[in-house]
């Protein structure tokens, strides 16, 4: 594999992690339609899956910094009598539904659905069309802070839709966050938050196994590119929703996903 590929795909990551267009749908579209990186070996994939997982977890970490420090501190010392200490708990609530399902049903459904591209194709535009609706017809009269146990619950439930690749982990849950009536900025916030255990549980999954690291060792430049290339662009993008979102709604992000839906449709037909 090129630098350059591996560049792409570090991109693509980092701004699909955090928009709401399905990363693990886009990795397969690019790898296997639009052919970038698709002759690389199982365990240089790997290593790469790896380095651009954790650079979004980086990125995530630099960016929410301060609120997780306070999150720990206040979530330890205060518990949920606190507003960045409830935050922490809600997230952990938050994190089990998808994390059961994870460890249960995520091989089985990666064998399944991960070459069927007509699929994750309706996935993409389905969902687009949901993020939407639910954006255009909820109000926004709730703020992260006046989360409910119940919100938050029902915000991680919703995550186990995203082990389909189209769906989109942000998607879904900026989405249920939106129907529980959450303000846009707390729901894209929220769902940020989220992704900082999801995606580090599956780079310690990886990284907890001995071979890992002999992979790691013999592909070290297409490993910290990786990481770089997705630290940058997910860092870029995560300040690009907060900003969008303040003045514009979800239709760019709906129309982006039936378009690229409707092009992976007719790659694949003819």
């Amino acid at each position: 594999m090129g630098l350059l590929e591996v560049i792409i795909l570090g991109i693509v990551q980092g701004i699909a992690e955090f928009l709401p267009i399905s990363s693990s749908a886009h990795l397969i579209i690019f790898r296997d339609i639009f052919t970038i990186g698709n002759g690389i070996g199982e365990n240089v994939a790997l290593c790469l899956d790896i380095a651009l997982h954790l650079g979004t977890l980086l990125a995530i970490g630099i960016y929410f910094f301060k609120d997780f420090i306070n999150m720990l501190i206040k979530g330890f010392t205060k518990g949920v009598k606190d507003k960045e200490g409830k935050i922490l708990w809600y997230l952990i609530i938050a994190t089990i539904p998808a994390g059961i399902a994870g460890v249960l049903f995520e091989d089985a459904i990666e064998n399944v659905v991960r070459t069927n591209y007509i699929l994750i194709a309706f996935a993409l535009a389905i969902m687009g069309i949901i993020i939407y609706l639910a954006d255009k017809f909820s109000k926004q009269t709730k703020d992260i802070e006046h989360m409910t146990i119940k919100d938050a619950l029902l915000i991680g439930c919703s995550q186990v839709f995203a082990l389909i690749p189209g769906f989109s982990r942000s998607g879904t849950t900026i989405a249920s966050a939106r129907c529980l009536n959450l303000n846009r900025e707390d729901a894209a916030k929220f769902s940020f938050y989220l992704s900082a255990p999801v995606v580090l549980g599956a780079a310690t999954i990886h990284l907890l196994k001995s071979e890992t690291w002999a992979i790691i060792g013999s592909n070290v430049m297409i490993f910290i590119v990786g990481i770089l290339v997705a630290f940058i662009a997910g860092l870029l993008c995560i300040e690009f929703l907060l900003k969008y979102i303040k003045k514009h709604d979800f239709k760019l992000f709906m129309w982006y996903r039936i378009i690229l839906a409707i092009i992976v449709i007719l790659m694949v037909i003819f």
